[in-house]
């Protein structure tokens, strides 16, 4: 059984950053895509970056430029540096794994940066 678990959630002032980590555990397998998802009240969820077991990145464009996304693949971990954080990435951040067809969410973890 696949399980995400997220943590470095929190509260920060604007301008300030945070990191995110997600570990991953049970039958994974190595070609996978792992990630970050957020959603905002009365939003849908979306995308924030994601990292491919290849290296390959993909990241929304309000995000570019001020948060990072990396993996540790022995450790089955995906993290997201945040910085210059903004009102508007106010969300739960959810980590997301794509593997064999099947995608993987973790409980999500709230980022507040207030206004």
């Amino acid at each position: 059984q696949v399980q995400l678990v997220e943590s470095g959630g929190g509260l920060v002032q604007p301008g300030g950053s945070l990191r995110l980590s997600c570990a991953a555990s049970g039958n994974i397998f190595r070609i996978n895509v792992m990630g970050w998802y957020r959603q905002a009240p009365g939003n849908q969820r979306e995308l924030v970056a994601t990292m491919a077991t290849t290296g390959s990145t993909n990241y929304a464009d309000s995000v570019k430029g001020r948060f990072t996304v990396s993996r540790d693949n022995a450790k089955k971990t995906v993290y997201l540096q945040t910085s210059g954080l903004k009102p508007e990435d106010t969300a739960v951040y959810f980590c997301n794994l794509v593997m064999l067809g099947r995608n993987y969410w973790g409980q999500g973890t709230q980022v507040t940066v207030p206004s």
